[in-house]
């Protein structure tokens, strides 16, 4: 049940970045979800697709052997299909790979191959790649560590609306690392990810209010933000 709630969750981040595949592959799940057996028909097309150099369908094949749907689960037929596509420049294929080395997930973990995949996909765009590559940079790895280029493809990500960059930006801006430090951005960057319903965005853009770190002081401000991140759960605005 995690692979399959991990591999929607990349499926649903796909089609958010206009990924038309991932698109219908999450329509399937969402009609297999309802009792209707779809996926071995569209296994069936998809291995066609694929066999002729289809990069949209060797990924969706991909993902069925991953989640076992229409086919046995079979990780190492998944990554073979996934790497069909992605050396194809298919951005989705090639940001998942990149996750799966990162993880060692289904192979050899390896930071360098997983840079490799999710730079090329960022360079196509991919809001998730360009996020993954940032922390790659700002943790050095895979690549010799470097803030400034790791706020260059926070930065990519976060103007995309991808809200994990949106804050981490922000914590840049607060830190001062690859940027100078600047509340007034981190404020900007922080509340993006907070109306987004990020949580510690949200205890952040508190503490901004209640400090007057990049914003006037203002407790109310502050109690309404941290309301809502103790409303998700957080310990710290409870």
């Amino acid at each position: 049940m995690k692979t399959f709630n991990r591999a929607i969750k990349q499926l649903r981040k796909a089609a958010e970045q206009g990924d038309a595949g991932a698109q219908f592959f999450l329509d399937l799940c969402i009609e297999d979800s309802k009792g209707v057996n779809v996926y071995a028909d569209a296994v069936k097309g998809f291995r066609k697709a694929a066999e002729q150099g289809n990069a949209d369908a060797q990924f969706n094949l991909g993902f069925c052997y991953y989640i076992g749907k229409g086919v046995p689960q079979d990780y190492a037929k998944a990554v073979k299909w996934y790497c069909k596509a992605a050396e194809q420049g298919y951005a989705a294929a090639q940001n998942t790979l990149g996750g799966l080395y990162a993880e060692g997930w289904y192979v050899e973990h390896n930071y360098a191959e997983a840079v490799k995949w999710w730079r090329k996909a960022a360079e196509q765009g991919y809001a998730e790649a360009q996020y993954n590559l940032g922390l790659c940079y700002c943790n050095g790895w895979g690549v010799l560590q470097d803030y400034v280029e790791a706020v260059k493809w926070c930065r990519k990500a976060a103007e995309q609306g991808y809200v994990e960059a949106q804050y981490n930006l922000g914590v840049c801006y607060a830190d001062g690392n690859g940027v100078l430090q600047d509340y007034v951005e981190a404020v900007k960057w922080w509340r993006k990810a907070a109306e987004q319903g990020d949580v510690m965005a949200q205890f952040n853009l508190g503490l901004c209010y209640a400090d007057g770190n990049g914003v006037l002081q203002d407790y109310v401000e502050a109690v309404k933000w941290w309301r809502k991140a103790a409303e998700q759960g957080d310990v710290m605005a409870q």
